[in-house]
């Protein structure tokens, strides 16, 4: 009795294989349970590797088409390499190992795009902005000094693009770009500051305006409302938010601001790429893929480099060594000058001022801004002297650090 019982033990209808564990293993043999679990887990881990692999070559191969897509809008100025090492003899040497110097050129051609921007002289341009930037050796510390554009100096001689030699002569900066191009307006520095110039990038009006766009606009104070027709800008006054177009009106414009003079355009042009560089830095862009690919994408279909920059890792490598330089000692300033005696609309450099300030930059010694205002306040404390006109040191202490009107990018231009 008792063994029918167990040989019917279990539900109707059971098969053997189920009532034996599913798995063809004996009831309760928990080693067949487990290898069942195993195989799963095997076939689960299985399907994830190849899943993984799948994401991280998808986005290995997305990364390297975007990468080779920045690359790829750098266009390189492979004509003013040439140019230069022409007069390599005559350019001067490098004097602190480490220490950069990058000028940095705007261009007003009214070709193509820019055409709305005024009239298209069959092509020609002039450099509309030049900056000289200087980056410390110890990447502690910018300088921008902004050159101007009406300044008279001596241009050296230099190869046009027609094949033709212009000749030496003084005449207002920006013409050597017209002269030129590139190599011209380098060689014309060089020869102003005794500076030798590393690299060089030339911006143009829309690359700039893409740029501003990127970051979603940069804020600005007007202290009365804005007006300009030729530079397409209509503003009230007051902290405003200004987009690409605005922005570039802004940096732009002349008559409409202030007392009209180059001088002031210059100093509104510094404390817009301080405030374009604050932006930058205190949004993190430079720390998020997502916000940094637009603004890397339009900083690059922006510029004409020298071989040495025109690449996507030597531009990373340049942004990496200065991504640490506090935005206090990113500095702003115009290379002392005063309205040119034989024509007042046009400049001329402060002497010894000037030379001091180029011998400074050359030799990697740090020089320190203040807003005019303060300047023009301590001058007169001083009885008209301050301390950016001397180098000798006093019995009182060491040779104090130079002082320069100009701005950095942690100013906040509304509390000035």
């Amino acid at each position: 009795m008792d063994a029918d019982v167990s040989e019917s033990a279990g539900p109707p209808g059971e098969s053997d294989e189920s009532a034996a564990g599913g798995d063809g293993s004996p009831p309760g043999d928990a080693s067949g349970a487990s290898a069942a679990a195993a195989g799963h887990r095997r076939h689960w881990l299985r399907w994830t590797a190849l899943g993984a692999s799948f994401v991280v070559l998808v986005a290995a191969g997305a990364g390297w088409w975007l990468y080779r897509k920045l690359d790829g809008n750098i266009r390189t100025d492979t004509s003013a390499a040439a140019e230069l090492k022409v007069y390599e003899r005559e350019r001067p040497a490098s004097v602190v190992h480490d220490a950069e110097n990058i000028l940095l050129i705007g261009s007003d051609s009214r070709a193509g795009d820019n055409r709305k921007y005024g009239r298209d002289d069959g092509g020609s341009q002039r450099s509309d902005t030049t900056i000289l930037l200087h980056l410390a050796a110890d990447r502690k510390s910018a300088t921008a000094m902004s050159l101007p554009r009406d300044l008279m100096t001596w241009i050296p001689v230099c190869h046009k693009s027609d094949g033709t030699t212009t000749k030496k002569q003084f005449a207002q900066f920006n013409w050597a770009f017209e002269f030129g191009g590139t190599a011209c307006t380098i060689r014309t520095v060089e020869k102003m500051t005794g500076i030798r110039i590393d690299h060089h990038m030339v911006v143009d009006f829309n690359g700039f305006k893409d740029m501003v766009d990127a970051v979603d606009g940069v804020e600005v104070c007007l202290k009365k409302p804005v007006d300009d027709a030729d530079a397409h800008l209509k503003l009230p006054a007051g902290r405003q938010k200004l987009n690409g177009e605005q922005a570039l009106g802004y940096v732009r414009a002349r008559k409409s601001i202030g007392n009209g003079s180059d001088t002031e355009r210059m100093d509104r042009q510094q404390q817009f790429l301080g405030a374009l560089v604050n932006k930058v830095q205190s949004d993190g862009v430079l720390l998020n893929p997502t916000r940094l690919y637009p603004v890397l994408d339009a900083a690059t279909k922006a510029l004409t480099t020298d071989p040495g920059l025109d690449t996507l890792k030597d531009l990373y490598e340049l942004v990496r060594g200065m991504r640490n330089v506090p935005t206090d000692k990113v500095q702003f300033l115009t290379v002392p000058r005063q309205p040119y005696a034989a024509n007042r609309n046009r400049d001329e450099l402060v002497q010894p001022d000037a030379n001091r300030l180029f011998k400074r930059l050359r030799q990697d010694d740090p020089v320190a801004v203040v807003p005019a205002d303060r300047l023009k306040h301590d001058d007169e404390k001083n009885n008209g002297k301050n301390n950016a006109e001397t180098d000798t040191p006093d019995a009182s202490g060491p040779t104090p650090t130079p002082t320069y009107s100009g701005n950095n990018a942690a100013a906040d231009l509304c509390k000035q």
